[in-house]
């Protein structure tokens, strides 16, 4: 039987690969939010309070003066709406939890964490000591990252010419490849990249996350469906 000690060093031991891989996001975020003028004090105070990858740096995308607020709460809310349904998904493993222990997880919950404890509930019971093991070294590490690409951002210059910006796309292209199952996973990928780049080629964000989200839940449907009519039916037993 598992300890609580046990469990926090598995959960650490599974999300320091992804803390890593953030490291240069963080400091590529940080060095985005100096260039529109944020202190490093105030990049701190965003990644703490937002703590969302996604919604961040659309955020600092958008950045302007006067910020344009209603362009800035819509672009956050329709980016982390995926989180409405991660969260539900990863609730009912949750019965270990306190009532305050799941709304800290779960207000600090982000895509890596939430994919790591999707694939531990498949064996083991989800515990605080493992949540919390993976939650507070990784949320340590985008919060410190970030300030410090902000404080050494103009030192950096324009961290994109490293191909630092593509550091957040490889994370994401791992965490699907984790829940690959094929032809299904194949089509809802391809039709919400396709869908996706098309958008914000065209029309910008933060259109691209909602019609990337709508068109890979589209052709999710349709190839499940294809593929469960393709399946044999079970033959039926002898008299």
């Amino acid at each position: 039987m598992s300890t609580l000690s046990d469990d926090a060093r598995r959960g650490f031991g599974d999300i320091w690969p992804a803390m890593l891989a953030a490291i240069p996001i963080g400091l590529l975020l940080g060095a985005l939010a100096a260039g529109k003028g944020l202190s490093p004090l105030e990049t701190m105070v965003m990644s703490t309070l937002v703590f969302a990858g996604g919604a961040q740096f659309a955020a600092i995308e958008l950045w302007a003066t006067p910020a344009p607020i209603g362009a800035l709460v819509f672009s956050t809310l329709l980016i982390n709406a995926r989180h409405v349904l991660m969260s539900a998904s990863l609730l009912p493993k949750l019965q270990g939890f306190s009532r305050w222990q799941t709304l800290a997880g779960l207000y600090y919950m982000a895509d890596e964490n939430w994919a790591l404890a999707e694939k531990r509930a498949r064996t083991h019971r989800l515990t605080p000591a493992y949540w919390f093991g993976m939650v507070v070294p990784f949320v340590s590490c985008w919060i410190a990252t970030s300030t410090l690409g902000a404080v050494v951002g103009a030192a950096l210059g324009d961290p994109r010419r490293f191909g630092a910006d593509f550091a957040f796309t490889a994370l994401f292209i791992a965490l699907v490849a984790a829940f690959w199952k094929g032809r299904v996973t194949f089509w809802t990928v391809a039709a919400a990249g396709a869908a996706s780049a098309l958008t914000y080629r065209f029309a910008g964000p933060p259109w691209h996350v909602l019609v990337g989200a709508l068109c890979g839940l589209a052709a999710a449907w349709i190839a499940a469906g294809f593929a469960g009519a393709a399946e044999p039916a079970p033959e039926s037993a002898p008299p």
